[in-house]
């Protein structure tokens, strides 16, 4: 039985260029079978802690890197070593390090290549569909996306859907707003289309929602920043998603990268019934 490989990708930005960069040279290896797992925003030594963490109660694990700052990719280098893990930067001798230690011969076939372009044309549309569906804009042709996300204000639904973008993804994100009921249209869509609920901690929302004001210049009414306004608009948004069972995440403590994964995560598992 062939081994299955768990490819950390490790970036400092958002990854989309490692992310192609594994893509060419997966394709260079026909027995290859492998599950990656993203991580990006990597900036701290304190991350790559967590990431090593976590790394460590895994199996077949190979570290693939794209990080600028110095001192935080000599550290990645330094731990995955001590802990006997292979380790490669993004732009190092990638096909003949994979060639070693995979024990295969890379086929170096144009293939790759063309599964770059591909899956780049791919991303491209993912993100232009992604744009234009931001913020409820376009509901007419909800039943494209890949998955729809709900929320109200400042849940972090726009960066979210962004980075599933960068990941090939189409999504459709619609605003909750006070007082007014979301559409059929939105409702008949979230039958067949994933849907997913975000929430937040109304304190921490208050403070996002407050900075999002004083850094945009905005004017907004008092009530948009008041705790207790924020809690009532949670509490209509969570009765919402039971009544139309749809999942629901909690973004409080989840940094972008952390809500996207758990979405993927509802996304498989509903692709795989």
């Amino acid at each position: 039985m062939n081994k299955i490989y768990q490819v950390y990708q490790v970036s400092d930005s958002t990854g989309e260029t490692l992310d192609r960069i594994f893509l060419a040279i997966k394709a260079q290896f026909s027995n290859f079978n492998c599950k990656t797992i993203h991580y990006s925003f990597t900036r701290t030594k304190n991350q790559i802690d967590n990431i090593i963490y976590k790394a460590k109660k895994e199996k077949n694990i190979i570290f693939l890197y794209t990080i600028v700052d110095d001192d935080i990719a000599k550290y990645l280098t330094s731990v995955t070593k001590k802990n006997n893990i292979p380790c490669f930067e993004a732009l190092g001798r990638l096909i003949s390090d994979f060639s070693k230690l995979l024990n295969q011969e890379a086929s170096h076939k144009p293939s790759g290549q063309h599964v770059l372009d591909e899956e780049y044309y791919k991303r491209i549309e993912a993100v232009q569909f992604t744009m234009s569906h931001d913020d409820g804009k376009i509901i007419s042709d909800l039943k494209k996306s890949d998955v729809i996300l709900i929320g109200i204000s400042r849940t972090s639904k726009t960066p979210t859907s962004i980075y599933l973008a960068n990941r090939g993804y189409k999504v459709a994100n619609i605003p909750i707003i006070p007082n007014k009921e979301l559409s059929s249209e939105i409702i008949e869509s979230s039958k067949k289309i994933c849907t997913i609920g975000l929430v937040c901690d109304a304190v921490r929302l208050s403070d996002v929602r407050r900075n999002r004001i004083q850094s945009m210049h905005e004017d907004r009414p008092g009530e948009y920043i008041n705790e207790s306004k924020i809690l009532n608009e949670l509490k209509n948004s969570k009765k919402l998603f039971k009544k139309y069972n749809w999942p629901v995440i909690d973004v409080t403590r989840k940094s972008v990268e952390e809500t996207a994964s758990a979405i993927i995560k509802i996304l498989d598992i509903l692709n795989s019934k």
